[in-house]
């Protein structure tokens, strides 16, 4: 008599008690980089800091940046939303304007100018930051200019992506280096990149 195969096993979806802690060591970890930079940050301090063992943290995640990763995506899906609606010049300009927000005041932006750092000179940080978090947030933008351009909202002068990078370069450069991202530049690089519609 045969009998039918064994479906695959479905990932645990864990306790209560178990989300409690993620969600502690994510906090922890954004935390703890605030008050004492990347360099500091060890596992050890936010198994301390969230109350977790060590071994909780090494059974979830591989390294530290695997955490940070975590941290930064839960934060910015829920306080930097691409927007999904009909994107009008005025809801990218509004982005944008979150965006640089986001990078000079939230405890997230800090882990992303993080990130970006690392990236520079750690190959397995660039891969993992780019497949999990710049890679799916480029193709949500990209998704956003294409329905602004269909709409005949904006009027991109330059190929899609080359349109994103000049967009944010600026703002991520002007964060990194420690500096505010100026109202007028947000509404220069709209006005200029994207050639809005005249109303």
């Amino acid at each position: 008599m045969s009998t039918a195969s064994p479906q695959p096993r479905r990932p645990r979806s864990g306790s209560r008690r178990d989300e409690t802690a993620r969600l502690a060591v994510l906090h922890a970890a954004d935390d703890l980089l605030v008050e004492h930079g990347f360099g500091a940050l060890t596992v050890e301090a936010i198994a301390r800091r969230a109350g977790v063992a060590k071994q909780t943290i090494y059974r979830w995640w591989p390294s530290k940046v695997e955490i940070l990763l975590d941290t930064l995506i839960e934060d910015s899906t829920k306080r930097l939303p691409v927007p999904t609606e009909k994107p009008t010049a005025e809801s990218i300009r509004g982005y944008l304007r979150d965006f640089a927000r986001f990078l000079t005041s939230d405890p997230a932006g800090k882990v992303l100018l993080t990130l970006i750092a690392e990236a520079q000179h750690d190959p397995a940080t660039a891969e993992s930051f780019h497949k999990r978090y710049l890679g799916p947030r480029r193709d949500q933008e990209r998704d956003m200019l294409a329905r602004g351009t269909d709409a005949g909202e904006v009027s991109p002068g330059l190929a899609p992506d080359a349109t994103l990078d000049a967009l944010v370069g600026p703002i991520v450069y002007r964060a990194l280096t420690g500096s505010a991202v100026p109202r007028d530049l947000v509404d220069t690089l709209v006005d200029g990149l994207l050639r809005p519609r005249s109303d």
